[in-house]
């Protein structure tokens, strides 16, 4: 029964329509269309390669989603670009000589080939490249509003230093054992003079506009954690025998009768001065060991804190009571939260209590524990207790505010927001980005480059070596220069822009990347933005998003883009990762499939679909030896479509349309299928839209072979439906059988998204077998379409199984609703 116009050949169909799509612009936009707008965007990627299967995974989602919003009749946004700064192309031209630019635009080319062959549709007039010379100079158009607006500043601080990498690593690139994400190298500790932007201007918006966004939540908590925005006091603690005091932040004010001990972080700027002289040798030698350790190891709870403090010798007079307490260093306290210093209280706080249990201090609690603690540190409510005017209050906002109103009264401290984010840290000691576009003057020190001699560009005739420094250090031509203002000698500023920085606003060029004399038009952006659905990885949930974000409200602020704008990405979406060997698949990692032995063999369809099917989108795959059995059996499914679909292409015709019974069948399952598959697309479910359309096809195998042989239109109905809803997915395959069916020029992925006949589609009942330890005790007539939940409520609440079931404990459920359901006690 099964028709064959031809065998089904991948590589013929895919590179045609691949090639008609390009060809034809099928997916350009322009910004004047008069559909409404709908904006898709895929992370833009590192260009390292050819594709892997991350890749395919990734951009498969964002294309299914594409073409499913224009058969919705939206004009759809889908843009593409490659961030192609970054350490890995320098490490290569130090490697082998060949200039990072070279390296780059010839992996650009690869993973172009790459994406286009598994039919990824895209506007490529809009492509961004952040090493082309007119997208730096807008980022250091930008750079200097943020510099006039105080957003951008310079100071000396501590950094992250990979020795292996030669430069400064964001806290994220540091992995949990102190090394270098790529290198493997221990990571130490430097000051360094750098740029910062000055994030933390927008940390409470930045809080608050969480709530309102389409995002998983646990992305919006992980923001949330970052930056850490805890209210509480500020206050002084005078150090005892001296002229100074330490301020410290806590958000427990109320616990402060508790003190028994305060810790300074070992950079804070006091250590030297309260040290006494018998206690700083010891105190030198532990400042010298924490200068080694990452901020993750120093705020790890699995090392004993018997060992990650040291006494100073210096005593603190506690407010609350004007007793001596002693002071500490630390290492898991950081400059970078708070003050740098912090007062222990360990009744109500473990670490403390773990803390001065290793070095004989004190606790007093000033919470009364329940009856029958046996714990330690106790963090609960209860009433207050040793705090002499706070005992007796229960509820801690209020005991949090009689203690802050007391400091304010004694003019000892006051109310304060604290946060856990710090400034955004932009400064890389490397040749392969943006330059920094500034230049020091002897007499008029930081000074910018005038916008019209912007962009400031690299030289190619750097040599590479891994100095600490950036190559640019070492270039005289570039190195030396005059200064705008006077005309004197300078120096240019050599470190060049954090990665980051490019990942910021690209999606907002990509609204317009063609005007001249602004980034990007304001009506451009109007009309784009906010982006409608943004794909990528769980790894950028925190950095890339939160400077995005950042970005955004900046360039709002400063007039380039809407005023309204605060918000870059509307929706996101996180796909799991696809590991293999236990480790994330990537270049790095050495651990890539590459896609292309597919696209040679199976067809890039066979994988796409694979990837839509192997799992739900948002949970990893572990690809192993199997993996290529169910590519297979994806390649043999479409064979099956190709084989139904050109089998009917010269049978179609009129006839009458009598509800003959297994007719009308295939019609009701044609638009079951039409509303499965549409509310699955919409909740992300792709792996059961794929079940559903290969439950269809056989059906539709089942009907062919029926007495009646099948009716043609039935079946063109039913086929032409099934093709509408995999034209998103298996977009080369569908679009061929579609002319095949229908003529040369019409195509699947310009027809309007089936809608299902509420009628055809309403649920039906059946009888569901109940078993008890196997034996049948009760048949129910349930909805079809019941769910797993539901259908055991119902079967262990049926008198008739209750009777059976005699109060004996049921040790599992085996449910196959709407069938059958076996308890088994």
């Amino acid at each position: 029964m099964e028709g064959n116009e031809g065998m089904y050949d991948p590589q013929a169909v895919e590179a045609k329509w691949q090639a008609r799509w390009a060809d034809q612009g099928t997916y350009q936009i322009d910004n004047d269309d008069p559909r409404p707008p709908f904006y898709v965007l895929c992370m833009y990627p590192y260009p390292s390669g050819p594709a892997h299967q991350g890749h395919v995974r990734n951009y498969t989602f964002g294309d299914l989603l594409v073409r499913n919003r224009t058969m919705h009749g939206y004009g759809v946004l889908s843009p593409i670009g490659f961030d192609s700064f970054g350490l890995p192309a320098e490490n290569a031209a130090i490697r082998t000589g060949a200039h990072p630019r070279v390296f780059t635009d010839a992996r650009i080319e690869e993973l172009k080939a790459s994406l286009k062959g598994m039919g990824a549709v895209y506007d490529w007039r809009r492509e961004i490249r952040s090493h082309d010379p007119a997208y730096m100079r807008w980022n250091q158009v930008i750079f200097q509003h943020f510099l006039e607006a105080g957003l951008a500043y310079r100071k000396k601080a501590p950094v992250n230093w990979c020795p292996g990498c030669q430069t400064v690593l964001a806290n994220e690139q540091v992995l949990s054992d102190g090394t270098c994400e790529r290198s493997g190298d221990l990571v130490v500790k430097r000051d360094l003079e750098q740029w910062f932007f000055r994030i933390t201007a927008y940390a409470d918006e930045l809080q608050a506009a969480l709530d309102d966004l389409e995002w998983p939540e646990r992305v919006k908590t992980m923001q949330r954690n970052w930056i850490g925005r805890s209210e509480g006091a500020e206050f002084e603690l005078e150090v005892a025998d001296k002229e100074v005091a330490i301020r410290v932040f806590t958000t427990r004010p109320d616990t402060s009768f508790g003190m028994t001990f305060v810790v300074l972080a070992p950079e804070h700027p006091l250590v030297d001065q309260i040290t006494t002289p018998e206690h700083k040798d010891e105190v030198a030698a532990f400042i010298e060991r924490v200068r080694g350790e990452t901020d993750i190891e120093r705020q790890s709870t699995d090392t004993g804190l018997e060992k990650r403090g040291v006494f100073t010798g210096a005593y603190a007079i506690n407010p609350f009571n004007n007793t001596r307490v002693p002071i500490y260093l630390a290492d898991y306290v950081l400059m970078t939260y708070g003050t740098g210093a912090i007062m222990a209280v360990p009744g109500e706080d473990q670490r403390d209590w773990d803390f001065a249990a290793a070095y004989g201090l004190p606790v007093i609690r000033t919470k009364q524990p329940p009856d029958g603690w046996v714990g330690e540190a106790y963090t609960g409510d209860g009433p207050t207790i040793n705090s002499a005017w706070l005992d007796g209050i229960t509820d801690v906002p209020t005991a949090k505010a009689t203690a802050i109103d007391w400091l304010e009264a004694q003019g000892l401290g006051e109310r304060k927001v604290n946060y856990r984010l710090r400034d955004w840290l932009v400064s890389r000691q490397r040749f392969w980005g943006c330059p920094i576009p500034v230049v020091y003057c002897p007499a008029h020190g930081i000074v910018p480059v005038p916008e019209s001699e912007l962009p400031v560009l690299a030289p190619d005739d750097v040599e590479f070596r891994p100095t600490g420094e950036s190559p640019l250090r070492y270039n005289a031509a570039f190195l030396n220069t005059t200064c705008p203002i006077c005309g004197g000698p300078a120096e240019r500023e050599t470190d060049t822009m954090d990665t980051f920085v490019d990942s910021s606003w690209y999606f907002l060029r990509f609204c317009d990347p063609w005007t001249e004399g602004e980034p990007f038009s304001h009506e451009a952006v109007e009309h784009w933005m906010p982006v409608d659905q943004y794909i990528g990885g769980i790894e950028h949930a925190i950095l890339h998003l939160l400077y995005a974000r950042f970005y955004t409200r900046a360039l709002a602020d400063l007039g380039f883009a809407p005023k309204e704008l605060r918000e870059p990405f509307k929706r996101l979406f996180t796909q799991g990762m696809i590991r293999m060997g236990g480790s994330k698949m990537s270049k790095s990692k050495g651990n890539l499939i590459a896609p292309s032995k597919y696209y040679e063999t199976v067809g890039a369809d066979s994988l796409r679909l694979f990837h839509l099917f192997v799992g739900p989108p948002t949970e990893d795959f572990d690809w192993s030896e199997q993996t290529d059995e169910v590519i297979d059996g994806c390649h043999r499914f479409l064979s099956r479509v190709w084989r139904l679909a050109s089998g009917t292409a010269d049978r179609v015709k009129v006839v009458d349309r009598s509800p003959l019974p297994p007719d009308l069948e295939v019609e009701k399952g044609t638009h079951r299928l039409i509303d499965r598959v549409t509310r699955d697309y919409d909740r992300w479910s792709y792996n059961t839209a794929v079940a559903a359309c290969m439950e269809f096809v056989n059906e539709l195998y089942r009907y062919l072979q029926s007495d009646e042989g099948g009716r043609t239109e039935t079946l063109a109905y039913a086929v032409d439906r099934l093709l509408e809803l995999m034209a998103p997915m298996t977009p080369h395959i569908t679009a061929e059988l579609w002319e095949l069916r229908h003529g040369e020029g019409t195509t699947v992925h310009t027809q309007v998204w089936p809608v299902a006949d509420p009628d055809l589609v309403r649920v039906e009942t059946e009888t569901m077998v109940v078993q008890v330890n196997g034996k049948v005790k009760d048949r129910l007539t349930v909805l079809a379409l019941i769910d797993e939940p539901e259908a055991i409520r119902l079967a262990v609440a049926s008198p008739k199984v209750q009777e059976h079931l005699a109060g004996r404990p049921i040790k599992r459920v085996i449910a196959r609703p709407p069938k059958l359901v076996n308890i088994v006690v």
